[in-house]
């Protein structure tokens, strides 16, 4: 009788990949080059996938680390050998650090710092996908008592009304409203739209006798004051 052995070949990327996971449970990410982390990441999704190469053309095509953790899935899969199953590690990676982040958000705030303002808002809605329109609602001593998503997608007068905004600065009895938003391009160039969001909301503001101290835009990495601007 003619005996059959079946034998299992290893993927060639198969002990390259074992030494990058050795090095990161025994040091972390020290020494590691952005590459290597992407490719960490991507082998999450296809185990048995050599990803070395489409990792650094990811690295070039999204400009460094950053870019490609912030990219979206479809922008992703426009590199060669990156489809939903490997994009899956990428994806995941985003998906924590942005609960993460949302879940450090101190509940009572202090904001009268600028820059303390805008690291919050990044924090919040800085990576959104979708433009998000939110308010800050501070009390006398520039303390953040509530925060409130008052419109999610492309932004305009109809979706932002003043009464959505200031609805709730009456019930919380807050002094003063910084009202935010992100523009997912990256760029925190306003708008005519913004600006007459803005000019809107003021208006109400003085009237209401409840103070909008500054409309900001945000991105990833970027900020736009209004205030800072000397447009309010």
């Amino acid at each position: 009788m003619k005996s059959t052995s079946k034998t299992t070949t290893k993927h060639k990327g198969t002990g390259h990949r074992k030494r990058l996971r050795e090095r990161f449970l025994q040091a972390g990410l020290v020494g590691f080059h952005d590459y290597e982390i992407i490719e960490l990441l991507l082998t999450l999704g296809t185990p048995q996938r050599d990803c070395k190469r489409v990792a650094k053309d990811a690295i070039v095509e999204f400009h460094g680390l950053r870019g490609v953790l912030e990219a979206t899935i479809e922008e992703l899969q426009r590199i060669k050998g990156i489809g939903p199953s490997n994009a899956f590690g990428v994806k995941l990676f985003q998906a924590i650090s942005e609960r993460i982040a949302k879940e450090q958000l101190p509940d009572k705030l202090d904001l009268r710092s600028s820059k303390t303002v805008v690291d919050y808002l990044q924090k919040w809605i800085g990576l959104e996908r979708k433009e998000h329109f939110v308010a800050l609602y501070l009390d006398s001593q520039n303390h953040l008592i509530a925060n409130k998503v008052i419109s999610i997608g492309i932004l305009n007068a109809a979706l932002v009304h003043p009464r959505e905004v200031f609805e709730p600065a009456v019930s919380l009895h807050s002094s003063s409203i910084i009202v935010a938003h992100n523009h997912p391009s990256g760029s925190v160039e306003p708008s005519n739209e913004d600006r007459e969001i803005t000019k809107k909301l003021v208006e109400t503001g003085r009237i209401m006798e409840i103070m909008i101290k500054d409309h900001i835009i945000v991105s990833s990495s970027s900020q736009f004051s209004f205030h800072q601007q000397l447009l309010i």
